[in-house]
């Protein structure tokens, strides 16, 4: 298709955002086919001559302000005809009309991590560590930027230069959660922030599962690490289950809300998660070394962890002379492979029968 065409169809399509287009909108758009002009499809298809007359004139009443407000902040729009468009994307049941993107979409493969807001500690940790692996084997992750697990994995993913989209709920201008304005800036630069949104569009609550659609179309797998029972991230598995995607889940304490929605999706059926090569391994790409190998020397940890014990994991740090970040990273590789339990005081301990020989 000639730039032209899909400079033409992307001016169309815009024009239907800025009248109000919705759900229906875009289910007529992708019904509409592509051998003519996009309104005169949609007109000939029966839809509501009123959306048209309203969507028409924006073509040169609206849409050049809208592009070029947004050119100069740094964006672009995009349109599943543009080759950058993400293909996955394009061929999930609800594509949206367009994409504003800010960054670069390399094409690869994607896992989208996502969970509660409200994550404890362990539930970020977990994230960081899986979005550090993942981008250090070359696969793009991709997130929604909220508070919690999302932000954690967005941070692991630009902690080793690797590849990080964040999916928003909002327009182009207008970061949420505001405290998270400079991590924006850094996905930005180690990846890209992509919204269907209008610019002037602020955070609705509606807007966040309509969103989370994207977050697991986009992707080749999705990762649930911390969820409620009712959260949006069940929300987010539920739909790529839809989309054919494969849905992985932390397993958490059965003595904490926020795994109740991991611990249900395993139930379901979803593929348990205890270390990112089991996610590595389905999309059959090479694990990175680094990403394999804990950053404490766990010999020295061996030692000091004894059977029969709960420690915490400042107290482990303290017998260690270790920073307690790189402690935590230790024992959350073990906890990920079995070998200690994480306690509901938050303690650690072994897992009864394992013994951590070689030290």
């Amino acid at each position: 298709m000639a730039v032209a065409t899909n400079r033409g169809q992307a001016h169309e399509r815009l024009a239907l955002l800025l009248a109000g287009g919705g759900s229906r909108c875009r289910r007529w758009v992708a019904e509409a086919g592509a051998d003519q002009p996009l309104f005169d499809r949609l007109l000939a298809r029966g839809v509501p001559p009123a959306l048209v007359r309203s969507a028409r004139p924006l073509i040169t009443a609206e849409v050049p302000g809208v592009l070029d407000r947004v050119e100069r902040a740094g964006w672009r729009w995009i349109v599943p005809a543009d080759d950058e468009f993400p293909d996955l994307l394009a061929a999930t049941a609800d594509p949206p009309l367009g994409l504003f993107v800010r960054g670069r979409l390399e094409s690869g493969r994607r896992v989208t991590v996502v969970g509660s807001r409200r994550a404890t500690a362990y539930g970020r940790q977990v994230a960081r560590l899986l979005a550090e692996a993942l981008a250090r084997a070359g696969v793009v992750v991709v997130s929604g930027m909220a508070r919690g697990v999302d932000a954690a994995a967005h941070e692991g993913a630009v902690a080793c230069t690797g590849e990080t989209w964040a999916v928003w709920g909002t327009g182009p201008d207008r970061v949420y959660p505001p405290e998270h304005r400079r991590l924006a800036e850094d996905i930005a630069g180690h990846g890209a922030l992509l919204t269907e949104y209008p610019p002037g569009t602020p955070p609705r609550k509606h807007h966040f599962p309509e969103r989370n659609r994207l977050l697991a179309g986009v992707a080749d797998a999705v990762v649930v690490v911390e969820a409620a029972a009712r959260s949006g991230a069940l929300v987010t598995a539920r739909l790529a289950v839809d989309e054919g995607r494969e849905v992985f889940a932390v397993p958490g304490s059965i003595f904490s809300d926020l795994s109740i929605g991991p611990n249900t999706l395993l139930r379901l059926g979803a593929r348990p998660l205890l270390n990112p090569n089991d996610v590595l391994q389905l999309l059959e790409i090479p694990s990175r070394p680094a990403a394999e190998q804990p950053v404490v020397g766990g010999d020295a940890l061996r030692r000091l962890l004894k059977a029969g014990e709960t420690v915490t994991a400042d107290e482990l740090a303290a017998r260690a002379d270790r920073p307690v970040a790189e402690v935590l990273q230790q024992l959350l590789q073990w906890e990920l492979e079995g070998l200690v339990r994480r306690q509901p005081d938050g303690r650690y301990s072994l897992v009864r029968g394992i013994h951590l020989a070689g030290g």
